[in-house]
């Protein structure tokens, strides 16, 4: 009897640093528990991460660390397609044939765009958010840096990346929806410019349940690596004990049941994720009747954190120090890769005239 056919899954991550416990319980914790039902292609997204002024040694040790750190939370290359974006050379050449689709106004619109192009040039957040202010800021502006092409065009290598796998689903956080709408848009337009069906139209993977939110020991926001309020995985545990202990709080709560101050929600947010239900109902109680001391708070939740962190940090180690077992992973993950890529694109070609004669 025939298998039904596999949904097919993609997630790319910028080898921008190490991963954090935000990326282990916001993402990799859920792609190993789909790996087994689904057609999942994980991919380091190194050709992204040129978009930013990026060292090459530094470019090139992150790739090796992101890839360790993706097997290590237990992404088995046997069951998914783990490989590095630029050794599909197809992803680059349709990269080029979509943005011959894409119209410079709708990438110059998008949030991300105009937050990090700001940021390039040092620009402050609370400009004028008109397009034509906008425009003026970007281009007319009288400053030495620049903004390169490759960030206004991010939104189409994202989209490359996803269509020339004929992804149906694609999980992403928030400032990604619109990238993916965008990829909507494109694989619509090209379908129907050629009155073809070679695109389908991805949407965001829903793992069930609430979104999970790390967030970051600085009392505000989520963990990320441009906050500098991480835990990453392979840190050390004297590491993440002192950066726990260093961790936002407040004054203690003054009457009972108080509600809680952002900065101590976060740290029984992280103390829920890594810790017991009856740790954390110890504290939540203690919180409640007024007697709790933060610093045993912080004590627990480190010493829970590295307990979590500890086998993987062992297993990256490991993972890193066996260069031919990572060069075979990413060898036969762009062989699989490629095949499905190569066939997108030559029908692409077809499609759009690009024929040998």
């Amino acid at each position: 009897m025939e298998q039904p056919k596999r949904e097919i899954i993609l997630s790319g991550i910028r080898p921008t640093g190490n991963l954090h416990l935000g990326n282990f319980y916001g993402a990799l914790r859920k792609f190993v528990q789909i790996q087994d039902a689904h057609d999942c292609n994980f991919f380091v997204a190194d050709l992204h991460a040129l978009t930013t002024a990026t060292d090459p040694e530094a470019l090139h040790a992150n790739v090796k660390n992101v890839l360790a750190e993706y097997l290590a939370a237990g992404i088995d290359p046997e069951k998914a397609t783990i490989f590095v974006q630029s050794d599909i050379p197809e992803i680059s050449e349709m990269y080029l044939l979509l943005n011959m689709h894409v119209g410079i106004g709708e990438l110059m619109r998008t949030a991300a765009f105009k937050d990090k192009a700001r940021k390039c040039l040092g620009l402050s957040g609370e400009c004028d958010d008109s397009d034509e202010a906008f425009e003026h800021q970007i281009i007319g502006g009288d400053t030495n840096k620049r903004v390169c092409a490759g960030l206004l065009t991010y939104p189409t290598l994202m989209a490359v990346d996803i269509l020339i796998q004929k992804a149906t689903k694609v999980p992403v956080g928030k400032d990604q929806l619109q990238h993916l709408e965008l990829t909507r848009r494109f694989a619509r337009r090209f379908n129907s410019f050629y009155h073809v069906d070679l695109f389908p139209e991805p949407t965001d993977f829903d793992f069930g349940g609430a979104p999970v939110k790390v967030p970051g020991l600085n009392g505000s926001g989520k963990m990320g690596k441009s906050e500098g309020n991480c835990i990453y995985l392979i840190d050390d545990p004297k590491v993440i004990r002192k950066k726990v202990m260093r961790a936002t709080t407040d004054e203690g709560p003054k009457e009972p049941n108080s509600p809680m101050s952002e900065p101590v929600a976060n740290l029984f947010t992280l103390l829920e994720l890594t810790s017991t239900p009856d740790v954390v109902k110890h504290f939540r109680d203690a919180y409640a009747d007024c007697s709790i001391r933060y610093g045993d708070l912080k004590k627990q939740l480190a010493e829970d954190i590295v307990a979590v962190t500890t086998p993987i940090r062992d297993r990256i180690t490991d993972i890193l120090a066996n260069e031919e077992y990572l060069r075979k992973v990413v060898r036969d993950g762009a062989e699989r890769a490629r095949a499905r890529a190569a066939d997108t694109l030559a029908e692409m070609r077809q499609i759009m005239g690009i024929r040998p004669l």
